[in-house]
């Protein structure tokens, strides 16, 4: 039985239920099977074309094929290549196995006499490339996207409810002008639904041409393939099955150059950097009060101050989402960076990815929990604006300056910076201007209600295709 207490990271440890759906990604199990994808496909797309040679398939021989990547097991493709198998040394060389391993499933039916063609003229770099694309394709579509989405959601519905609740807003932490809840919620999911855009509408590059990336083997065995189009259209058989499409890169060395995932992960990165920033947000609204938590039962916020509800949900999200991104920039600065026409150095890293993911998958999850703890506080906000009416001056001198009154700004400079003002003494400072009957009554009259501008018009405005 696993004991998640001796896991190495809290990715596989404290945070497990919440990571565990990842494992059907990024796992070493899940790369073997994505891999005898890759190889079955390529083995399947080779025996449909012309000038392979390979004899015609069965119905059920095709079936067979097809379900390899169910019916061999992870551990059969571990034990060829650590410990080896049936007059098979240890390989040690991770895709290799995995031939080998389809290779003893065709031995042991009629499919014998075609087992050499399994990987024939492919370097493990097609496979891998392959294998990659689709497990990140998966990743995003089925998991990252949708969790991103639920967070939408949710800040299109504080951004609706609250649209028209004034918030005072403040610039370099000092009272600037008034805001409202919603505008500064519709902020961030335009923002953020931007970002989800471009990642629904991302393609990922994969490429499949050999050890250099020029089909030498390729052409030497097979002259009559036009090489460039099967790579496409084996790709095109694959994207059958995913959402977030792969993309042929006809130009690479034995490996795809990678600039696309770093594209990704800078992506992801910017992602998760609006989140950062929400989470920030919020805990300042928090700590001053104009937002408050509701009490979860049984839920300790201190071990010695009983009355304490910590902001917990957005510091944690805070915390994941900055180790995710740490991650993601260091494999969007690595991967692309490859000796001459391969070195092994990107292999170990690749193996990571599964990690920045599930810390912003953590992260995602932490944030929605907090979304549904948090409240507006609205006696909180108004008071706050009831003891800054120095926002006004803002409007006040451009009106001034719109009627040609000489200096405004200098003039409201000197009458509120370091000066306390309340509404009286505003009041009865725009009586004392020297200025039309009209333009008074003006500014009086802006003074008596919220200073928002079009904040509750912009909360509501429509965000650009969600997806």
């Amino acid at each position: 039985m696993r004991n998640d207490l001796n896991a190495i990271t809290p990715v596989d440890g404290r945070y497990r239920e919440l990571t565990a759906g990842l494992s059907g990604y990024f796992t070493e199990a899940r790369l073997i099977y994505h891999r005898i994808i890759a190889e079955a496909e390529y083995f399947l797309a080779l025996a449909a074309t012309p000038g392979a040679g390979i004899r015609r398939l069965t119905k059920r021989e095709k079936e067979f094929i097809k379900n390899l990547p169910c019916k061999i097991m992870p551990e059969q493709v571990k034990r060829i290549e650590t410990r080896g198998g049936k007059n098979i040394p240890p390989t040690n060389h991770d895709v290799k196995a995995v031939e080998y391993c389809i290779k003893e499933e065709f031995s042991k039916t009629g499919l014998r006499d075609l087992k050499e063609f399994i990987h024939i003229a492919a370097t493990s770099e097609d496979i891998n490339s392959l294998a990659y694309g689709m497990i990140l394709s998966k990743t995003l579509s089925e998991t990252i996207i949708p969790m991103l989405k639920e967070i939408l959601i949710e800040l299109e519905a504080l951004a609706e409810k609250h649209s028209n609740l004034p918030l005072l807003a403040r610039t370099h932490g000092q009272p600037a002008v008034g805001t409202t809840f919603g505008k500064e919620f519709k902020v961030f999911s335009a923002r953020l639904s931007r970002h989800l855009r471009f990642l629904e509408n991302f393609k990922i590059t994969a490429k499949f041409s050999g050890a250099a990336g020029n089909y030498n083997a390729h052409t030497a065995a097979f002259p009559r393939i036009k090489w460039i189009d099967f790579s496409e259209n084996l790709i095109r058989k694959l994207n059958n099955t995913l959402k977030i499409k792969l993309s042929l890169n006809k130009l690479t060395t034995q490996i795809e150059p990678h600039d696309n995932y770093a594209e990704l992960f800078d992506a992801m990165r910017r992602t998760n950097t609006i989140l950062i920033d929400f989470c920030q947000d919020v805990w300042r609204y928090i700590s001053d009060g104009l937002l408050v938590q509701k009490p979860v039962k049984g839920e300790i916020g201190s071990s010695t101050m009983p009355h304490k509800i910590n902001p917990i949900n957005f510091e944690n999200a805070e915390g994941n989402l900055g180790i995710a991104n740490a991650l993601f920039e260091f494999f969007s600065r690595k991967l692309p960076v490859s000796r001459l026409q391969r070195d092994l150095s990107d292999s170990t890293v690749k193996r990571n990815f599964g990690t920045a993911f599930a810390h912003s998958l953590i992260a995602y999850k932490f944030i929605l929990k907090g979304l549904k703890k948090i409240q507006v506080n609205a006696w909180k906000a108004e008071e706050e604006l009831k003891n800054h009416p120095e926002i006004y001056a803002e409007a006040i001198q451009t009106i001034l300056r719109r009627e040609g009154f000489e200096n405004p700004y200098e003039l409201l400079k000197d009458f509120t910076r370091g000066s306390e003002i309340n509404f009286e003494k505003l009041e009865s400072f725009i009586e004392q201007l020297e200025t039309g009957k009209n333009t008074k009554k003006e500014l009086k009259n802006l003074i008596k209600k919220p200073y928002i501008g079009l904040a509750p018009a912009l909360a509501k405005l429509k965000t650009e295709n969600r997806g």
